[in-house]
């Protein structure tokens, strides 16, 4: 498996709120009619967790397994993305994922294909404010048309809930006078299987 390096929390930085918002808008450029979430207890929940970054406190939408505490998501962006950060935020009381496994263009998965090696795999801190950013290995994560975010354990707790997933990045979007660049820091959307990861450089926000 792909390890990231850890750092700590030395990389924290202050964030305006207005501007946080706008750095994780990548959910507003996900398609969601390809958004699918394995082992969601209720059908459908896994797409509401990509949500905006000043609703990512609301406990009213949230994601729950069902048989196991894995959790996949498989979804497409609408044009490009380079993925810098991600943040997730999990229900606490041993319930929030653990692990993540992030696979670029290869949507649709299973979970018996979320068993290979992933491009960048995290292990989670159970972070309830969503202070805590993993740095994906931009390079690797250029040119990205698709993600499979799969959660594959949790702090212990037969089902693993998640709150919010939040993607921050840069989008391009092929028109027929060029290609126009925006940034973006964007929350994205669940619909899958479990959480572990190693590898993680994370820096807090405000």
């Amino acid at each position: 498996a792909v390890v990231s390096t850890q750092s700590t929390g030395d990389e924290a930085h202050q964030h305006d709120p207005a501007e946080r918002g706008r750095e994780f808008s990548l959910y507003t450029r996900i398609d969601l009619n390809t958004l699918t979430c394995l082992n969601e207890s209720t059908e459908g929940t896994g797409a509401g967790v990509f949500k905006p970054w000043e609703e990512r406190s609301d406990r009213t939408k949230l994601v729950e397994s069902d048989a196991d505490e894995e959790l996949l998501f498989n979804f497409s962006f609408t044009g490009s993305v380079k993925l810098k950060g991600i943040i997730v935020i999990g229900g606490g009381e041993d319930s929030s994922p653990a692990h993540l496994k992030v696979f670029k263009n290869s949507s649709p998965m299973t979970f018996d294909d979320a068993g290979r090696c992933a491009d960048q795999e995290f292990d989670l801190q159970d972070d309830k404010d969503g202070v805590l950013e993993y740095q994906t290995r931009v390079a690797k994560f250029n040119n990205c048309e698709s993600l499979t975010l799969y959660f594959d354990r949790n702090f212990g707790a037969d089902e693993t809930r998640i709150y919010y997933i939040g993607l921050r990045g840069e989008f391009s979007e092929a028109q027929k006078r060029g290609v126009v660049l925006c940034n973006y820091e964007s929350a994205p959307q669940l619909k899958d299987h479990k959480t572990d990861t190693k590898d993680y450089n994370f820096h807090g926000v405000s």
